[in-house]
């Protein structure tokens, strides 16, 4: 009997979100002619609209409930409901194949698709993306040459095959970093992001700035100085212009080691703020927003430097170099109040080792840490009453 490969409604449907060469849904299955998978075919691929398209869809699936056709039919569905902007719907029915061992290589990206535009997140979407390139390479490594195909045609025909697997592994790398962000356990973000890069080894080191930044991050909220420092170092190499994390290793550097190096934060904090005072606002940017942004770089930049010249006045007695920095960094902090609380509380401390001490600048700055939610707060109180005491 005469068989036609299930390829027709896919036409109908589109591209979606993707310029895939050669895209084709359920490769594995073939319909035979007068069959109600054909009826199914042909009355979807001449419905007017994705509804009727669904309506069709739907008569067949309850009538035919046990049929092994399902999973194409459910891969239809997936594809159908990501046209129609219905991304949950979507995912739910390509998962349902992906529960019965189904696999292709255009549900997987369906099922990407469907992932990077809506909100979800979950282990599936990472294990599909991981499985990306072997399906790819099944799929599209050894095309076969039909019977009547000239020269030219079968050229074209490798050509596509090629750029279906180029393009499948750029979308799968693309849907990864869409979906990682929504991942708010740093410890699970680490570990999705290893298997990942065993599998797209080319990644570390195309995106290797994304990269080291994720783990630098990662790391931070975890509270793994060694690991943060080592990324972070990692992330300013590959971007000599990453100001955020120079600032935060100067920060670690000055204050949170369990030896601290003012000196070595200082010089990260000195280069983060040349780095700062270049940066251009993107595109779509709030100019308030920016700016605010860009004095809380400012700030922690002047903080650090603050507090190494007040390390070095130990030495030198010199403390107008710490007060001036202190001064700039809690004028420029106020969107932070941690940090502008603490360099309150430094600039007091600097106020105060002066000779003669200058009480009143002191008591100032104090009451004005004190108002800040911190970690100074008790310190700023504790260091006020003495202030007091002292006048």
């Amino acid at each position: 009997m005469h068989k036609h490969l299930c390829v027709f409604l896919f036409i109908g449907i589109g591209m979606m979100a993707l310029p895939l060469m050669a895209q084709q849904p359920c490769p594995s299955f073939t319909v035979a002619v007068n069959t109600d998978e054909d009826h199914l075919m042909l009355a979807a691929n001449g419905a007017e609209n994705p509804k009727d398209q669904l309506d069709a869809l739907d008569a067949f699936a309850k009538d035919h409930a046990n049929s092994s056709f399902m999973p194409c039919v459910n891969e239809y569905y997936s594809m159908i409901n990501l046209k129609l902007k219905e991304y949950d719907k979507s995912i739910e029915y390509a998962e349902k194949d992906l529960a019965a061992n189904y696999k292709d290589l255009n549900l997987y990206l369906t099922l990407m698709r469907a992932y990077a535009s809506s909100t979800k997140v979950s282990d599936t979407i990472f294990d599909v993306i991981n499985k990306v390139p072997d399906q790819a390479k099944e799929e599209t490594a050894a095309p076969v040459r039909p019977a009547k195909a000239t020269d030219e045609e079968w050229a074209k025909i490798q050509k596509d095959s090629q750029e279906l697997g180029k393009d499948s592994h750029d979308y799968a790398v693309w849907a990864f970093f869409q979906v990682l962000p929504r991942i708010t356990d740093p410890a699970k973000q680490i570990q999705v992001l290893e298997p990942f890069l065993k599998t797209y080894p080319d990644v570390e080191k195309d995106n290797a700035t994304q990269v080291n930044t994720i783990y630098f991050q990662a790391y931070q909220r975890q509270g793994n100085l060694d690991k943060t420092i080592e990324y972070g170092d990692k992330a300013i190499a590959t971007d000599p212009n990453n100001v955020v994390a120079m600032n935060t290793l100067g920060l670690i550097y000055a204050f949170y080691l369990p030896h601290p190096s003012p000196e070595k934060g200082a010089s990260y904090a000195q280069k983060a703020l040349t780095a700062a005072q270049g940066l251009k606002k993107p595109e779509g940017v709030d100019d308030a927003a920016f700016k605010k942004d860009i004095d809380n770089q400012l700030g922690m930049a002047h903080l650090t430097l603050g507090y190494a010249q007040l390390m070095k006045a130990e030495k030198t007695t010199k403390l107008a170099p710490a007060i001036d920095e202190l001064k700039t960094a809690s004028s420029l902090l106020e969107g932070n109040p941690a940090l502008q609380g603490q360099a309150l509380y430094y600039l007091a401390f600097a106020y105060e080792r002066g000779y003669p001490a200058n009480h009143r600048a002191a008591a100032e700055a104090l009451n004005k840490a004190i108002a800040l939610p911190g970690p100074f707060q008790a310190q700023a109180r504790t260091l006020l009453a003495k202030v007091k005491t002292a006048r």
